[in-house]
C-alpha cells in the first residue's frame, strides 16, 4: 500500500505540475487534488461495512463493495483511501489467505475521492500450492486450466505480491470527467464495439 500510495502522489503532483493549462481547460478544481500526498487512510472491509452502515447503507459482510459503496466510503475522506483484507469469497483464487481471519484475503483496493471508485487493486498471492489448488476447485474452476499457473508454485516460488492501477479511471478522476467514457481513446458504446 505504501508502494501505491506513492505512485499516486507521484502522478497526481506531475499532472498538477505538468497539465496545469489542460486541467485549467477542462475546468478542474484541483483544490482536492492538491491535497493528495501519503499517507492515505486505511480501513479494513470489516470496518468499512460497519462504516458504510452507520452512513446508511444496508451492505452486508461478505458481499464485494459496488460503486456506491465506494463513492459513499470515499466521500468520508479527503485523499484516497485503502479497503483491505476484502472476503475471499469475493476475490479471485490466487489471492493469499490472511492469517489472522481466514475468512479473508490480503489484499486493497485503492478508491478514489469525489466518487471516482477503485483507481487500484492488488494483493500478495497465495505461494503455497496445495492452498491454491484448493481456492480453484473451491471456485468451481478446472485445475487442468489453470495447470501452468499451478506449476509455478509446484516447482518453486517466492512470497510476491502485485497491483494494477486503471488508467482511464485514474485519468478520469485527476482530469474531472464526469464518466471513464470519456478518458477511454476507444470506448464501446452501444452501435460502436471496435474502433
Amino acid at each position: 500500500m505504501r508502494l501505491q500510495e506513492e505512485f499516486v502522489s507521484y502522478i497526481v503532483a506531475r499532472a498538477l505540475d505538468r497539465c496545469a493549462e489542460q486541467l485549467k481547460e477542462l475546468e478542474r478544481d484541483t483544490e482536492p487534488l492538491e491535497r493528495v500526498r501519503a499517507p492515505f487512510a486505511r480501513i479494513s472491509y470489516t470496518d468499512a461495512v460497519a462504516a458504510l452502515n452507520r452512513l446508511g447503507s444496508d451492505m452486508q459482510w461478505g458481499h464485494d463493495l459496488g460503486g456506491d459503496d465506494e463513492t459513499l466510503l470515499a466521500k468520508q475522506y479527503d485523499r484516497p483511501v485503502f479497503v483491505f483484507n476484502y472476503p475471499k469469497g469475493v476475490k479471485a483464487f490466487y489471492m493469499k489467505e490472511c492469517a489472522e481471519d481466514p475468512r479473508t484475503v490480503l489484499n486493497n483496493d485503492c478508491l478514489a475521492p469525489e466518487g471516482y471508485g477503485e483507481i487500484i487493486g492488488g494483493s500478495q498471492r497465495e505461494d503455497d500450492y496445495d492452498k491454491l489448488l484448493a481456492r480453484i476447485i473451491g471456485q468451481g474452476l478446472d485445475p487442468e486450466a489453470y495447470r501452468w499457473y499451478l506449476d509455478l508454485r509446484k516447482y518453486g516460488t517466492f512470497v510476491h505480491s502485485g497491483f494494477g492501477l486503471g488508467v482511464e479511471r485514474t485519468v478520469a478522476w485527476i482530469s474531472g470527467i464526469q464518466h471513464v467514457r470519456e478518458a477511454i481513446a476507444f470506448p464501446r458504446q452501444l452501435h460502436r464495439l471496435y474502433p
